[in-house]
């Protein structure tokens, strides 16, 4: 069995690296979906976005379908050059994250009509329409969680899916719509602003401004350095002040 290590780059895997239990964190995160909240984890690199989408991924499964992408690992910047482009490759980022999440055998036929769709004329309006129509056939809520999309932010057709998102939001006790979206980047997208013709200085409000604010505490406190020394200490069998040390490392 591999020993764990420290990990400062990328993904942290609690099987391969010393993680900080973030149980306490998942359970807010939570109870923003639960409400039906949309909102933006917008955090610098390396502050544990991606780790705590993964987590949350997984703490979620018992409740909800997740759909988790990634626009930087699944949508190449030719995606976004019309909304024809930008809905087949999302449809397939889609299914394609509901199959690594293992999903169901219930809910493959939804997912084959899903698929049917990507050889039509899709724009951003027929997409959503047939996200709608998946999201109402599925006896559970979906959560869509979406990293890295500072990839999409220079992008008309990404303004126009989050005005798309917008408009299911607020009809969301008439049309089926997904419970909760989650956007992950270092920067907000709520400060985007849609255009409305090509002059820039006149623009509409945002498209994300149904996001609520996310106030849950992303940084790593010396309680949660000492709890990954104390697993170092056990699995060396060493004698180590952790309280001590995490504190300095904290400090």
């Amino acid at each position: 069995m591999m020993n764990k290590r420290f990990n400062i780059t990328g993904l942290c895997v609690s099987e391969y690296h010393y993680m900080v239990d973030i149980t306490e964190r998942l359970e807010k995160i939570k109870a923003m979906i639960d409400r039906g909240d949309y909102f933006v984890i917008n955090r610098g690199r390396q502050y544990g976005k991606t780790t705590t989408l993964n987590a949350l991924r997984k703490y979620l499964s018992d409740s909800y379908y997740v759909v988790s992408m990634d626009f930087q690992r699944q949508m190449s910047s030719a995606k976004f050059k019309d909304e024809h482009s930008f809905s087949v490759a999302f449809v397939k980022a889609f299914i394609d994250s509901l199959n690594r999440n293992d999903c169901p055998d219930h809910i493959l036929p939804a997912i084959n009509e899903l698929k049917g769709i990507i050889d039509e004329d899709l724009d951003l309006v027929e997409l959503f329409l047939n996200l709608s129509k998946f999201c109402g056939a599925l006896e559970r809520p979906i959560v869509l969680m979406i990293d890295e999309v500072d990839q999409a932010s220079n992008n008309q057709v990404f303004l126009d899916f989050l005005a798309q998102l917008r408009g299911y939001y607020l009809d969301r006790f008439e049309s089926p719509t997904f419970r909760s979206v989650i956007l992950a980047g270092v920067y907000d997208v709520r400060n985007l602003k849609l255009k409305i013709r090509e002059d820039i200085e006149h623009k509409q409000n945002s498209p994300w401004n149904i996001a609520v604010d996310f106030n849950i505490d992303m940084s790593l406190g010396a309680d949660g350095i000492a709890g990954m020394l104390n697993d170092y200490a056990k699995e060396h069998e060493e004698s180590i002040d952790t309280i001590t040390i995490a504190q300095i490392i904290y400090d």
